[in-house]
Order: structure tokens, then sequence, then C-alpha cells
């Protein structure tokens, strides 16, 4: 099975070209030639370690669907919708949960670690996602009946439907579809590093789970991109795997098990010392600061 992200290819390059000579036209600071490059380079890796990762996950999903409750018949129209929502409902669930246990967030890091906010961004993809477990969020589909080439080509669908979002080009669309759908604005929101930004809308194509679960957030502003603490390199290799080196950093100085655990498991910032912060206690931290003493909100 071939994956429907690879017959895109061709579209995301002209996309990505097309924003390119938009954004020189328009002289916007949106692009910078290495980030990009850096961008493209994840991208490309993603899709050469995809081979191995696709193949694990269609393993692991053919091996749940053994033991489906139900077998859904797929030449139903509707069980592609009903499809379409449990893969959306699912995304958000992996997505929130990539934010707040740094096991997850050492993958998906990597699609937050540009400064820049482009369609090149959106090609920044994780090595080690799927290798190291990102799919468990999708196995109760086969469970329930779903087939597992039909869980990875809706995965797939929705993954398309994320690249176009990754844009400083389109400002806000009409209400109806702001408040329905995952957009430009919204994913900007996601991708700032603004303490009133960070860990919001974790949507892949409904914006609606967000709403649902209390994790929405309007753009309010233009986001400051990338993260809270930025790693300012544009090798690919230490933009895939920098995560995981500071996990294993930060094992070795762990004074007991249960730190140990925190450092894997917690939320990212997580400290057995305090020395660092989560974004709950960024926040908590903000909120004790005197309103005289903060800097002005946009």
């Amino acid at each position: 099975m071939r994956d429907l992200i690879q017959y895109a290819i061709p579209g995301f390059i002209i996309l990505l070209v097309t924003e390119v000579i938009l954004t020189a036209i328009q002289h916007k600071d949106y692009y910078d030639r290495k980030d990009t490059f850096s961008s493209l380079s994840m991208g490309i890796g993603n899709v050469i370690i995809g081979f191995v990762g696709k193949a694990i996950v269609f393993s692991a999903l053919s091996l749940i669907y053994q033991f489906r409750l139900y077998t859904i018949d797929l030449t139903l129209w509707w069980a592609w919708v009903i499809l379409f929502f449990a893969d959306d409902f699912s995304y958000y669930w992996f997505h929130r949960i990539s934010h707040s246990s740094r096991y997850f967030w050492a993958s998906h890091v990597v699609h937050h670690s540009s400064m820049k906010y482009n369609l090149g961004t959106a090609l920044r993809q994780t090595w080690t996602g799927n290798i190291t477990g990102a799919f468990v969020f999708w196995l109760w589909l086969p469970l329930v009946g779903f087939s597992p080439v039909a869980v990875m080509t809706m995965q797939s669908i929705s993954l398309l439907y994320q690249f176009w979002i990754h844009t400083e080009h389109i400002n806000k669309l009409p209400a109806p579809i702001e408040f329905i759908f995952n957009t430009p604005s919204h994913h900007r929101v996601h991708h700032g590093s603004d303490l009133h930004y960070l860990d919001k809308n974790h949507a892949g194509v409904l914006i609606i789970w967000d709403r649902i679960f209390d994790t929405f957030a309007q753009e309010q502003s233009r986001p400051t991109y990338g993260l809270t603490t930025n790693i300012h390199s544009h090798n690919p290799v230490r933009i895939a795997f920098h995560e995981w080196v500071s996990i294993g950093q930060d094992l070795q100085r762990a004074p007991s098990i249960r730190a140990a655990l925190g450092y894997i498991f917690g939320p990212p910032g997580w400290s057995h010392d305090g020395s660092r912060k989560t974004t709950k206690q960024l926040r908590q931290k903000s909120a004790s600061v005197p309103a005289q003493e903060r800097a002005p909100s946009l």
C-alpha cells in the first residue's frame, strides 16, 4: 500500500515554491533559507524512515484487527463518515498528549522547532514518532472493526488537510469555517511559544474538539514561533534527536526512579528540583505576578 502522502509530494513542492515566490514579492519575513532546508531535510528523512514506521503501524493495527469486536462494512458511505470523526478525535488526543507527556513530545517537538511558520514548516516531521509508538492512539479503531488500510488512509487524509494551514498568507476565513475547522489562524496559535498560546489548538481537521475540551485559544496577535527554549540549530540530526538526548541526560542525574519516570513521562519542562518549569507552572507563576508588573497583553 502506497501512502497518499507520497502521491501528494509534487503538490507540496509546487505550493511551497509558490509561497516562497509570493513571500519574496511581498517582502515578508516568513522564510529563512537555512530553516527551510532543515524542514525539507526533516521531511525527506520522515519519508525514508516512514517505510519502516508504516510497516510497524500496519503490523500493529493488523494484529489488533484480528481481535475486532465487529467488522465494519466500508462500502457504506456512513462508515467513512464515522471513521473520519473517530480518526480526528484520536488525532486530537494524540496531539494533546504529545504536548503533555515528554515521551511523545520528544518526537513531536521536531515539528515545533522552526522559528518560522510556512508551508515548509508543515514538512518538518518527526523521524521517531511511529517507531516509538505514536500509533497507540489509533489502536482502538481496528478493535471496533475498521480495517488497518482504512485507518491509515484516513490518517493520511488528515495530514494532507493539515499541510495548507501552515501559512501566514491566509488571515481569517468566514466565521462558520473558523468555528468548525482547523484553520491557518488556529494553527498559528498552536505553533506560538507565547505563554497564552502554549498547548492550545491541538486539532487535526476539526477545531470543535478544542472547543469541547477547553484547549481553544483565539489568535489575538502574531505568535512568536518556535520553542520556549529554541535549539538554534539547522542540523537535521540534532533537530530529530535533541530532546531524546536531553531525556537521557536528565535520566543520568535523576535522584530516584520516581524522578526518572517524571523525566520520561511527565510534562515537558518538568524537573525534580524545580530548575525548569512546565506550561502549568509558568502560567501559575505569571498569575502570581501583580498586574502592574506584567507586560501589557495584546
